[in-house]
């Protein structure tokens, strides 16, 4: 868009001032937000000042820093004209993923299940969804609040709902790595559920309760510690193993030798949060290792920059892992 002298009373230093019109006069009001929220979060995120007059949009900051603004204002109209509500964490999401890549321009990485309309809210998670979406088989690393199982799950439902899989089996293992379930009160189901209950929060995010219900009834959907997992060979499925740090090498083996034909499988953990005993290598370290070479599988990493629960978590993320690089950096100068 045109350089322009916009506002009035731009000041005269080396910063650019770039418009933004929109066609849509109630959808712009939308876009700024109540009191200009979503402007003035746009600001604090990009550094970037802007000024709403009607259907323009004008920005006021570097070069680089008003095309970044551009992006993301850009990226957050087309979700409006689509029908899409703008939330808090939709607006962090456009101006996290102002600048292009392009490596996965043109390509359709939504996820559409019945109660939500999932799009990439970090450059990371849009290298997840193009790898689920080219892969049978994906190891998804890094810390919690990434999106690692929520999106697996999600694009599990929206394939499930296309015809493309029978049936989605959703898998951890529970009460650490040995899934020690004995000594808990209870069924069987009782016992495990505790542990499972993250797939759950999962599945009630895309489908509505009722048809959760229907689904696991009937076997369509079905959630269950690993060790249910042994001997069985899962067709037309789409299997997701979470908090698979926790495996052993023995577990990950019979856990990745499930999958039968037209079967995807995610594989998803944190390696900085191994509950495995002392001296016992985790699985996931080990297959990592073992297929590096191996045709036909992808490996996604997350890092702090793609944590969309609240600022404080990516913070604190960073934070460990500064300190796990200081004691890893004085081990190997002893």
């Amino acid at each position: 868009m045109p350089d322009v002298d916009f506002p009035e009373n731009a000041a005269t230093r080396n910063d650019a001032y770039l418009t933004c019109e929109f066609s849509d006069n109630a959808l712009v009001q939308q876009l700024v937000g109540p009191h200009n929220a979503n402007l003035t979060r746009l600001e604090h995120r990009l550094g970037v000042v802007l000024h709403n007059r009607g259907n323009i949009i004008a920005i006021e900051g570097s070069p680089e820093k008003t095309s970044l603004a551009e992006n993301a204002l850009s990226q957050l109209y087309d979700r409006l004209a689509g029908g899409l509500p703008i939330e808090e964490g939709d607006v962090d999401a456009a101006a996290r993923m102002a600048a292009p890549d392009e490596s996965q321009e043109n390509m359709d990485l939504s996820i559409r299940t019945r109660k939500r309309h999932i799009t990439p809210r970090t450059k990371g998670q849009a290298g997840y969804l193009h790898a689920l979406n080219t892969n049978e088989l994906v190891f998804a690393l890094g810390p919690a609040g990434t999106g690692k199982t929520y999106l697996a799950v999600a694009k599990a439902v929206a394939m499930k709902l296309a015809g493309q899989v029978d049936r989605i089996i959703l898998s951890r293992p529970a009460v650490e790595a040995g899934e020690r379930l004995g000594f808990l009160p209870g069924d069987m189901r009782e016992k495990v559920d505790p542990y499972l209950r993250p797939l759950y929060d999962a599945l009630h995010e895309m489908l509505p309760g009722d048809q959760v219900s229907k689904l696991l009834l009937s076997g369509d959907i079905e959630v269950a510690p690993l060790a249910f997992m042994r001997g069985r060979t899962l067709s037309n499925a789409f299997i997701i193993l979470d908090e698979a740090q926790n495996t052993t090498p023995v577990q990950m083996k019979m856990a990745l030798t499930r999958m039968g034909e037209n079967s995807r499988m995610v594989v998803t953990g944190d390696l900085s949060q191994i509950d495995l005993p002392s001296g016992i290598k985790s699985g996931l370290a080990d297959a990592l290792e073992t297929l590096k070479d191996t045709r036909g599988i992808a490996t996604h990493t997350f890092t702090s920059r793609d944590v969309v629960r609240h600022d404080l978590v990516a913070r604190i993320v960073s934070a460990y892992d500064a300190r796990d690089a200081r004691q890893k950096a004085a081990k190997s100068q002893r």
